[in-house]
């Protein structure tokens, strides 16, 4: 079999992972443009194209993707789940169809009444954002005003517009887990920088273990199932009193040994992946037995 981990970039979690690759299966990192004609019958592709550093929509390659999902290549995180998980307000729609507990979110395009707006809010740009949340709180309509005159400056404004969601009363941390064909592989707990409500380790957060609870797998399970993803990062957060929030899922997650529960996160990733390659053919095989 071979595995084909369509992305642009060697980073260290698409290294690691074909590195992960079990015995009889060939990975490798595979360019978009080069995609059409490398596989064949009873491969597949990983697609991890991430979205463009100006915030203006994906890299470059879904047409590809979407080409080789209709010539029946096998595709996980398939194109309907990038765009899901890359575009913040379809992440929205998709986990309130499910019922799963997120952020109130609006979208915003520049024009209406935003005195109706309930406070307070964290403003985000509505594609999901390489490395870190980008975010802004408004917890005043005049912090709200100033925002929005800021945002509506930044060329992604103009073909995006933005979101305002709820905000969640800060704890000062949250957690990342990583899923894989429907199985927790990893997991990290995200500790905030002292004096700093966001938890991104650009902007100084320290990741620490973490042993998921019971409530928050079960969560982050439905939302993957929710839109789709077979490989892909989700952020919850925790709410005061009780319970999670999902706050992010990421299409093209990148992790490292840190997310470890006790064995190689990569190659727990990968054996997910490859067990629910195989899964439909031995269903087929057995069918005809």
């Amino acid at each position: 079999m071979r595995i084909a981990l369509v992305a642009h970039h060697e980073s260290e979690t698409n290294l690691r992972l074909v590195e992960a690759a079990p015995l009889g299966v060939q990975a490798e990192i595979v360019r978009p443009s080069r995609i059409r004609g490398w596989l064949g019958p009873g491969d597949a592709a990983l697609a991890r194209i991430d979205v463009l550093r100006s915030l203006d929509g994906m890299e470059t390659g879904s047409w590809e993707v979407g080409l080789i999902e209709n010539e029946g290549i096998r595709v996980l995180n398939p194109l309907s789940a990038l765009m899901a998980t890359h575009d913040k307000l379809q992440t929205a729609r998709l986990l309130e169809a499910a019922g799963l507990p997120h952020p109130r979110t609006i979208h915003f395009e520049g024009s209406g009444d935003v005195g109706t707006i309930e406070l307070p809010v964290v403003l985000e740009a509505s594609v999901r954002v390489l490395g870190q949340r980008r975010a802004c709180s408004a917890r005043r309509r005049r912090q709200l005003t100033e925002a929005l005159a800021v945002i509506s400056e930044r060329p992604w404004f103009r073909t995006h517009g933005v979101l305002m969601q709820e905000l969640i009363p800060p704890l000062g941390h949250d957690l990342r887990i990583v899923i894989s064909a429907g199985q927790v592989v990893g997991a990290v707990r995200r500790q905030a920088a002292e004096g700093e409500w966001r938890t991104n380790v650009a902007l100084g957060a320290e990741r620490q273990h973490a042993d998921p609870p019971r409530a928050a797998i079960e969560l982050a399970l439905a939302a993957a199932a929710a839109v789709g993803a077979d490989l892909v990062g989700v952020d919850l957060l925790p709410i005061v009193g009780d319970g999670w929030a999902v706050i992010e899922l990421n299409g093209a997650v990148e992790f490292n040994d840190e997310y470890s529960l006790g064995s190689d996160v990569f190659a727990a990733a990968m054996n997910s992946l490859v067990d629910a390659i195989r899964e439909p053919s031995a269903t087929a095989i057995a069918s005809l037995a």
